[in-house]
């Protein structure tokens, strides 16, 4: 039985809480040089590749700058920062709920990715609590939506993390999510939802469908305003698909405000537009902690802002 090979420690280090970007050379290629299969690989122009290998910028497992004619070698590891665009930054605090040797918990605004991906790197939570806290391991349990604000769990230690990402895969986060929303007189609540709701990749909306449920999620209703029209409610899913508090309130006929995909896609909202969040809050996450046994409950600060303030909210 052949063990796989381990992967070497990175030799760059982070840049604003951004990792090195790591390639391993596959097992069987053409290739006569290290060059030569990053251009290939990275669909970038030849120039570039060269610059970066000038500037001592691809490097090896012991750190050192790889020779722009080094030889390909099968299994072999680089690394390199890539050149990121600017980002918009995101105008708004990312505070510390708690924190202690294993885990963080942040409070995150609207529109601030949880981790890099696609156009959002630098200005996601994983990439300014990693730079502000001084905490390269740092590695995010779950993930929220760009659009919803509220508590999300990041793990201290790399070896840890399995430990709470194993909570929310089997359901063990008890998760309380807030919304505003129109308020249906007509809409008997509360209830509980059943669906199934497929994401497909490269489409933005999540659309429910025949089959076994696989979308689960608790609906009451916490407040009202008849003046307005609108209802505060409480979420409380048990399953954690895809857009799947969106959907299902958009199902009901109440759709959340400020979003731009249910029940007429939008968006995507532009990366400097932070005028009408999505009134969707993840209000509270509780669990037992799987290292120290600790009871946990957190709770979220933030106020959806068409529920404290509509006309001005909605004048935006």
């Amino acid at each position: 039985m052949t063990r796989s090979r381990r992967v070497p420690p990175a030799p760059l280090p982070q840049r604003e809480g951004v990792d090195p970007v790591r390639v391993r050379l596959p097992g069987e290629g053409t290739w006569e040089t290290v060059r030569e299969h990053l251009t290939q690989r990275l669909s970038a122009d030849p120039a570039v590749i060269t610059g970066m290998f000038d500037d001592g910028r691809i490097v090896g497992a012991d750190g050192r700058p790889v020779p722009a004619d080094a030889p390909y070698v099968p299994g072999m590891y680089v690394w390199f920062h890539r050149d990121l665009p600017p980002e918009v930054p995101v105008p708004f605090p990312l505070p510390i709920v708690y924190r202690d040797d294993h885990i963080v918990v942040a409070d995150k605004p609207h529109f601030l990715a949880t981790v890099p991906r696609g156009s959002h790197v630098t200005q996601t939570a994983l990439a300014l609590l990693r730079h502000g806290l001084g905490l390269p391991s740092l590695g995010a349990a779950h993930r929220l939506d760009r659009l919803t604000a509220g508590l999300v769990l990041f793990t201290v230690r790399p070896g840890e993390r399995g430990a709470y990402q194993s909570l929310f895969a089997d359901r063990r986060v008890r998760k309380e999510y807030e919304a505003v929303a129109p308020y249906d007189p007509g809409l008997a609540l509360p209830r509980t939802v059943r669906s199934r709701i497929v994401k497909e990749r490269g489409v933005l909306a999540a659309y429910e469908t025949d089959g076994e449920p696989n979308a689960v999620t608790r609906v009451e209703l916490a407040e009202r305003r008849p003046a307005f029209g609108l209802g505060r409610y409480r979420l409380t899913p048990t399953t954690g698909q895809t857009h799947q508090l969106r959907v299902h309130m958009n199902a009901l006929g109440v759709p959340l405000l400020g979003d731009p995909l249910y029940p007429v896609v939008t968006g995507p909202v532009p990366p400097d537009d932070f005028r009408r969040p999505l009134q969707l809050l993840a209000r509270a996450l509780e669990f037992t902690d799987p290292i120290t046994g600790i009871e946990h409950r957190f709770t979220s600060v933030r106020a959806l802002g068409a529920w404290s303030s509509y006309p001005q909210w909605a004048g935006q």
